[in-house]
């Protein structure tokens, strides 16, 4: 990502969303502001804060998409949540900082996936030595004064199993590494969580219940148990083992904290949802305003205890969005509007749209319906003309009844294919050309009834 322009950032999600090229070009001068600020001397970088953003725009436009794949481009921590989840603190749901906790435990996975990458060769190898270790358990030489020995047998006697042991060994070893040996069962130690105990915290009180929580899981160390299971199974457990072995923790979480500071995104969907001006009483405005002033300290800068240690929000990017079909982005509380200065707004989708999700990302359903029934030995194609058809209905269907974007062709897909999914076991074999008569068929019933059309589509 450190090597990206905002050009190729832009270049990178055409490939999966269509359309929306201003809020691409926003992300993408967001991302690459993070970059120049790593540039910049210490006491400078540490006064640049991120410019938070704004999406607006109807739901199925692909606000949610575009974060989940600069996210993944970036290779950084990223963390989506609903804003509906938090409440006011003192009310029954979700502590706002508690995002901030689940952020930093993706940036340890991230991290540590990293680090066992690094050792995965060293641990491949201590994997292998311990899986023949258990294939032939060490029969190390007699030695006087340890257990029995008898002094009457000669001492070539006492090295020869030794040198048949490890002949024996090296022999397992190439079956191993031929495949010839991972049907057979061997029973291997594994580690489970002991103790069982999980304390649950008040709401607001977070933070107690995760240290409560954190020392009850050392006070009952994790047990060990045997288990049997195919070699195979068994090499890539031995791996997890020793690659758990190889890797230091604690580095891992100073490594992982550095990076949730400095690149972490929070992706705060349906912001619009605690807006004040909606429909609804006063306390239901209230509580909205409740959840807003709760927020306005992680987005703007606080410290957030996790048990990995305090985490700085500062440099966090939060990227927000919603519909704003009922309230506009001046409905928040001035204070947290100010911490949001980017806002951009996506555009409803057309026919012509649909017709380019169709057919141009990399994982378009058309490509994924492929999939899926080549598995059966079944092979769909489509015509142009079925696709255009399918992208008019779902336009259609979205002006006459709810506009939820591009999801409608989830459902319109799914509605075409439905017969061919069920039969495609017993059509094996088959190749079949879909066009726009069959699409027309299998959308007939719900072309004519608009009733049932709001119900199905």
């Amino acid at each position: 990502m450190s090597n990206l322009t905002p050009r190729e950032i832009v270049s990178e999600l055409d490939k999966f969303i269509i359309g929306q090229s201003d809020a691409k070009r926003m992300v993408a001068i967001a991302m690459r502001n993070r970059w120049r600020r790593q540039q910049l001397p210490p006491e400078l970088r540490d006064e640049i804060a991120p410019k938070n953003i704004i999406m607006m725009g109807p739901t199925g436009v692909g606000k949610t998409e575009i974060a989940r794949r600069l996210a993944k481009l970036a290779g950084c921590p990223f963390f989506k949540v609903e804003a509906t989840k938090f409440t006011e603190v003192g009310y029954v749901g979700r502590d706002v900082e508690s995002m901030v906790r689940d952020l930093m435990e993706i940036g340890i996975n991230l991290v540590r996936k990293e680090e066992m990458e690094k050792v995965k060769v060293k641990a491949e190898k201590h994997a292998e030595d311990a899986l023949l270790d258990i294939l032939l358990p060490s029969s190390k030489p007699k030695q006087p004064g340890m257990g029995f020995f008898n002094a009457d047998e000669p001492a070539e006697q006492e090295v020869k199993p030794a040198a048949d042991q490890s002949s024996t060994r090296e022999k397992f070893r190439k079956m191993w590494r031929e495949g010839k040996l991972d049907e057979r069962e061997v029973e291997i130690e594994v580690t489970v969580q002991g103790g069982g105990v999980e304390i649950m915290s008040m709401p607001g009180m977070e933070d107690m219940g995760m240290q409560v929580n954190d020392m009850v899981s050392k006070m009952f160390p994790g047990k060990k148990k045997t288990r049997k299971v195919k070699i195979r199974e068994a090499y890539d457990i031995l791996i997890q083992q020793e690659s758990d072995k190889l890797i230091d923790m604690d580095n891992v979480a100073e490594l992982a904290r550095e990076r949730v500071e400095q690149g972490g995104i929070l992706f705060l969907d349906e912001i619009d949802k605690i807006a004040g001006n909606q429909e609804g009483g006063g306390s239901a405005n209230v509580s909205r305003e409740g959840v807003q002033r709760d927020l306005l300290p992680v987005v703007e800068g606080c410290v957030v205890n996790t048990k990995y240690g305090m985490v700085k929000t500062d440099h966090i990017l939060f990227i927000s969005a919603g519909a704003f079909s009922y309230a506009k982005p001046s409905d928040l509380i001035p204070e947290l509007q100010g911490r949001f200065p980017l806002r951009v707004e996506l555009t409803s989708l057309d026919k012509d749209d649909f017709y380019r999700i169709l057919t141009e990302p990399q994982n378009a359903l058309t490509v994924q319906y492929k999939a899926l029934l080549e598995t059966e030995k079944l092979t769909i194609d489509f015509s142009r003309e079925a696709l255009e058809e399918v992208a008019f209905n779902a336009q259609k269907f979205n002006d006459e009844t709810e506009n939820i974007g591009a999801r409608r062709l989830y459902t319109i897909m799914e509605k075409i294919l439905s017969d061919l999914s069920f039969e495609a076991p017993d059509r094996s074999g088959d190749s079949i050309v879909i066009d726009k008569v069959y699409v027309q068929e299998q959308l007939q019933d719900v072309i004519e009834d608009r009733d049932l059309s709001r119900y199905i589509l």
